[in-house]
């Protein structure tokens, strides 16, 4: 299958909003987890994350829109505007039938959707606003950028848990390698940080409960691990075939040159300990990618922060890497601002973009005494590495294994 370029990304993020802030506060290991501000969430088990508190700065809808959409489908424009921008596109010059969105999420829009029901059980069905059936669904933000930017072409909306976004961005990298459209945007976002989406993340299993110390709760791949905290966002990036961004002079940052995708099938939430079928992922990534395990450079790591999650991944890159694994180095990003959920892996993506551009290596804060041994952590603060091809991880409930590889063009 054909390498596709990356030629533009645009990232919302606890810790930054656009690919300059987020590298600036990324590369210093800086911690954006705290306590939650937007309601009253001190009786919820949990109730930190990382959290969003700028987007109104970034003024390129209208307050008429603003009343339609819910903060996803927010986060989703403010990102597809700034990766559009980055890879120097002019969106009405294209043939919007040859332009498709291809995005992922886990739990919809959850802000609007509780907000309408509550005014339905106080005020009746005249106190719903009529946007409430557009505004919450997955695929709304899909169809607000395609509206926004009159999109026609071919899209999908991928719902698979926390590996949502990376398989929507395999997904696009296969439709471009048809040759069935000219660009895609892909990626995916999230907006967790609402009532009833935290009270549905709490009960999903896995979220730290240290609610005292917000900026060290999140530990993956740590012997203190608590479970992961939640957190808000969107990254997207401009895919097109590479032949096509060297024809228009564009930078291309990186390339998708390998994808795969397994699931465990032994839990509806809890994957296989034995690691197997993501060992599997990241042999039919490496394949497809012709590239040697010999030739990885970083491995962005999935990094719940649960036992079972962080020990079979572990045991996945051991299983693949073999020696190697001991000294590959790997990190998880994500323990500075908290775990995206359906937007993880693009954002995911995005970082190691980053990292490869400046040849740093982002660290995994918070990891004191790694759990499990073996791996080759870059931790506390980040280390200068060049990376050529780096795979990056995403795996959600119920043992879904996505996996990608890039390299630098």
């Amino acid at each position: 299958m054909d390498k596709i370029a990356i030629t533009g990304n645009g990232v919302v993020s606890p810790s930054g909003i656009g690919k300059r802030q987020l590298w600036a506060n990324i590369k210093s290991g800086r911690s954006f987890v705290k306590k939650i501000t937007r309601f009253d969430a001190s009786k919820y088990p949990s109730h930190i994350a990382g959290q969003i508190d700028d987007l109104e700065k970034y003024g390129m809808l209208s307050e008429r829109l603003l009343k339609k959409i819910d903060a996803f489908s927010h986060m989703a424009l403010i990102a597809s505007e700034m990766s559009l921008q980055d890879a120097g596109i002019d969106i009405r010059k294209e043939d919007p039938n040859l332009v498709g969105i291809f995005l992922g999420n886990a739990i919809g829009g959850w802000l609007y959707a509780e907000t309408e029901l509550r005014d339905l059980y106080i005020e009746g069905r005249e106190g719903v606003s009529p946007y409430m059936a557009s505004a919450w669904f997955p695929a709304a933000p899909q169809g607000q950028v395609s509206i926004y930017y009159g999109i026609k072409g071919f899209s999908k909306t991928v719902v698979a848990d926390r590996a949502s976004s990376l398989m929507a961005l395999g997904y696009a990298r296969k439709i471009l390698s048809k040759n069935k459209l000219n660009m895609i945007l892909s990626g995916g976002m999230e907006a967790p940080v609402t009532p009833y989406a935290l009270l549905c993340c709490n009960t999903y299993g896995g979220l730290s409960t240290n609610n005292e110390y917000p900026e060290s709760a999140y530990r993956p791949f740590d012997k203190g691990k608590s479970g992961f905290v939640i957190a808000e966002g969107a990254g997207i990036v401009v895919l097109e075939s590479v032949s096509r961004a060297k024809a228009r002079g564009a930078n291309i940052q990186a390339v998708i040159s390998g994808y795969g995708t397994t699931c465990d099938g032994v839990d509806r939430i809890q994957p296989a300990g034995d690691g197997k079928e993501l060992a599997r992922a990241i042999r039919m990534a490496l394949n497809d990618a012709k590239v040697n395990p010999q030739e990885i450079d970083y491995i962005s790591l999935d990094g719940l922060a649960v036992k079972i999650w962080d020990d079979s991944e572990a045991l996945a890159i051991k299983e693949i890497f073999g020696s190697r694994a001991k000294e590959i180095p790997v990190s998880c990003p994500k323990s500075m601002f908290g775990n995206l959920l359906g937007a993880s892996g693009a954002v995911d993506m995005i970082v190691t973009i980053l990292a490869m551009e400046h040849s740093l290596i982002p660290p995994t804060i918070n990891l004191e005494n790694p759990d499990p041994n073996g791996l080759n952590y870059v931790r506390k603060e980040a280390r200068e590495h060049k990376i050529n091809k780096a795979l990056i991880i995403s795996r959600g409930r119920g043992g879904i294994n996505s996996v990608i590889v890039i390299e630098k063009f």
